[in-house]
């Protein structure tokens, strides 16, 4: 991490720990009471948030953003791998996904495991109970195609799911939490990463040098793709940018909002199998059309907790320092997708 980045992230936590907290009544976590921020400037883009976690909360913070989810509805979602048990489970999203008629959409990945070709994938949305809540469309089953993309340093274009032609609207729903490699997680990783066929995925994970997924699943292969955590910022990056690639694709951004689930907050994704237990309690559920300003109110939530018997951030946030996770929202920002200026609608 450069001299920069580090500046960055110390204001980041010194920046939150100053500002005045509001009282939680999140049964599931009561002892935390995590600072909301507020931005009255016109620039500051809204966030809603509840502290409940339920399927009613879901759809309730869906309704207070505004915008109604039409026609062929997207819902894009983490299927999980296979042993995991931390990712968004099928009873809280269920009454979301049915009430705008929603599919559950996916891509297979590109590191083997329980999601690396249709046929596994489907086994394992099948075992998660995914099916018993609506159809489930893995994106990329009959190939792949390229978007633009407005940020070209990195990538040249997106490659994603060629099933994405099939919606009008997306919902990104993602499980806010760890990442091994991006720091952490939320809206902007789901929309990047999740939407990426496994060559689009391989494409961005390089930074735009390779786009040949090795069907053994082996990160290292080809030769030079897999980037090492130390230089990781042309990744994150590239995600950036791919984001704002999917977030233009649906009208401009006009056809899509993005929704955070706060729980199960462990420092590894759902993508791993074997997920580290979770170290710090759930706080809620956040919603925006602002992908940007929506992961940057869920670093926040985690940056002010403090820690006592039930919550221990440290392992979450060096992870995030040490990916330079933080750059996602901050590039996010300086190419247009969103601003890390925010407003607090509490519900």
């Amino acid at each position: 991490m450069n001299s920069k980045h580090i500046l960055l992230f110390g204001a980041l936590l010194a920046a939150t720990a100053a500002l005045v907290s509001c009282g939680n009544t999140n049964r599931n976590n009561k002892s935390i009471t995590p600072t909301q921020v507020t931005d009255d400037s016109a620039a500051a883009s809204v966030v809603y948030f509840t502290r409940e976690i339920t399927p009613e909360s879901l759809v309730k913070v869906y309704e207070a953003v505004g915008r109604k989810a039409t026609g062929r509805v997207a819902v894009k979602i983490s299927t999980g791998e296979m042993g995991g048990h931390n990712y968004l489970k099928p009873e809280l999203i269920a009454p979301l996904v049915k009430k705008v008629n929603g599919t559950i959409v996916e891509c297979n990945t590109a590191y083997g495991g329980s999601r690396a070709n249709t046929a596994v994938h489907k086994e394992t949305i099948k075992a998660h109970g995914f099916y018993d809540v609506a159809p489930v469309d893995i994106m990329d089953e009959e190939g792949e195609f390229q978007i633009p993309v407005k940020d070209d340093k990195w990538i040249k274009y997106d490659i994603v799911g060629s099933h994405l032609k099939n919606y009008d609207f997306m919902i990104n729903l993602a499980h806010f939490k760890g990442h091994a490699m991006g720091g952490f997680g939320g809206v902007l990783k789901n929309a990047s990463i999740g939407v990426a066929s496994p060559n689009g995925k391989v494409y961005i994970h390089s930074a735009g040098k390779h786009q040949q997924a090795s069907e053994s699943g082996d990160l290292h292969a080809p030769d030079g793709w897999f980037l090492s955590p130390d230089k990781n910022t042309p990744f994150i990056e590239s995600m950036s940018a791919a984001a704002q690639a999917v977030h233009e694709y649906f009208g401009g951004g006009e056809r899509i909002l993005y929704i955070d689930v706060m729980n199960n907050l462990s420092i590894d994704c759902d993508c791993d199998g074997n997920p580290h237990d979770p170290t710090i309690q759930d706080i809620g559920i956040a919603a925006s059309l602002d992908p940007v300003a929506l992961d940057k109110f869920c670093l926040d939530q985690v940056m002010s907790i403090p820690k006592d018997a039930n919550n221990d951030t440290k392992p979450l946030l060096d992870r995030i320092e040490q990916r330079h996770g933080i750059r996602i929202v901050t590039r996010g920002e300086e190419m247009g997708l969103g601003t890390t200026s925010y407003r607090v609608v509490e519900l």
